[in-house]
């Protein structure tokens, strides 16, 4: 059982259905001041984006990361997050398709700012459990945030457990996914 892969398949789904949520808002309320540790939905929501394409890049080995990061342009409106927060989740759930036993031990090496060669290293199933925790308490802040809004919080923890399977069928029938036997 690829753990990983689940994590990151409930990962995709929950970030679907939030930013589904998030998508019937004003473009004002997007952007409005909220008490959170970023002021806004939209901060908030760009800066998980932000910090999944630093982190995918050093999964994948590319050097670019801190420019990745220093680069990155905010998405103005939900629906253009949406789009990209969903690319980056199918990307992330591809890479947890393709690791083999072991490859959790691999070392992943970053940028912090002072060069690749100066980072820090990191084994994989390290910086996947870190990515998918930085993913998880920065969506409940904005499920909270949303919860200020005229738009219910949608349910985000019925990804996992095989019993909750009738509350995710037609998230998994949208991405063409099965329940795996």
């Amino acid at each position: 059982m690829n753990l990983f892969l689940i994590q990151a398949r409930a990962n995709r789904l929950a970030n679907r259905r939030l930013l589904g949520a998030v998508a019937q808002l004003s473009e004002a309320d997007f952007h409005a001041q909220r008490t959170s540790f970023f002021p806004s939905l939209a901060l908030t929501l760009n800066h998980i984006l932000n910090v999944d394409h630093y982190y995918l890049a050093a999964l994948h080995g590319d050097a670019a990361m801190r420019s990745i990061w220093a680069s990155y342009e905010p998405a103005r409106t939900a629906a253009e997050l949406a789009t990209r927060q969903d690319e980056s989740d199918a990307r992330l759930v591809a890479f947890c398709e393709s690791l083999q036993p072991g490859d959790e031990a691999r070392i992943v090496a970053f940028d912090r700012g002072a060069g690749i060669e100066q980072g820090p290293r990191e084994p994989v199933g390290r910086v996947l459990a870190h990515l998918f925790m930085h993913q998880i308490h920065h969506r409940g802040q904005a499920h909270a945030m949303l919860a200020g809004t005229t738009v219910k919080p949608p349910q985000l923890d019925d990804f996992i457990l095989l019993g909750d399977k009738v509350h995710r069928e037609a998230d998994m029938a949208a991405l063409g996914w099965q329940e795996p036997v």
